[in-house]
């Protein structure tokens, strides 16, 4: 699904779940924000054939968190590196094999809060723990669209709040939901839940107002 120019929802079907990485692309490279769970690289690599993206344009993969179905073939640090068992080690049980042999790969660079990452115009990474200790999000500045990682979830175009099952700290969380404020945001692509873009800034304040952590 193509969210706006150079960026591209590529739906992941595992277990009748759907998860939603997102690709950034332009005509030199591509960038790709989480991989799904192991061996759905073939999906991957079908997705960006669709939209006309050759796999050798994929230049860095951009992870929001260290959950499995985040990491796919390439485990947060020193969790993605495999140092540390996986802070969340539950999945639906036709899916539990996936977790016995966790990936591991090589961290390049950790991202900071602030940090703005120098392609597409600028995409700004936002500090947003709760989910898991050391989660993010990304803001692309040009196109005003918010990729929320796992910082909420989307319903239907409605955004819900983290919920107990899913979330390490709810506190933290919810503290994290009101970072986006200081944003414009049209769209946010929830990994789970995919793409919103009904009254985007008020859903958010909306959640905010009413505390929707449960």
């Amino acid at each position: 699904m193509i969210v706006a120019e150079g960026v591209t929802l590529i739906p992941l079907h595992i277990g009748g779940i759907t998860l939603n990485p997102t690709l950034l692309w332009d005509e030199s490279m591509a960038v790709l924000i989480d991989t799904g769970m192991p061996g759905q690289d073939k999906q991957i690599i079908e997705g960006m054939k669709r939209v006309g993206i050759p796999f050798e344009n994929l230049k860095s993969v951009i992870l929001t968190h260290q959950d499995i179905d985040h990491i796919g073939s390439l485990p947060a640090k020193p969790y993605i590196e495999g140092g540390r068992p996986l802070l969340k080690m539950e999945l639906p049980e036709q899916l539990q094999h996936l977790l016995d042999n966790p990936p591991k790969v090589r961290v390049d660079h950790t991202l900071n809060y602030g940090d703005e990452l120098p392609f597409f115009a600028g995409v700004r990474v936002i500090f947003t723990p709760g989910h898991t200790p050391g989660h993010i999000s990304l803001y692309l500045k040009r196109d005003k669209i918010l990729i929320a990682g796992d910082a909420f979830y989307c319903v239907d175009g409605e955004l819900r709040a983290p919920t107990k099952k899913t979330t390490l700290d709810l506190s933290a969380a919810q503290k994290s939901i009101t970072k986006f404020l200081d944003f414009d945001i049209h769209k946010v692509i929830c990994f789970h839940g995919g793409l919103c873009t009904d009254g985007v800034n008020e859903q958010l304040r909306r959640l905010v107002r009413h505390n929707q952590v449960i």
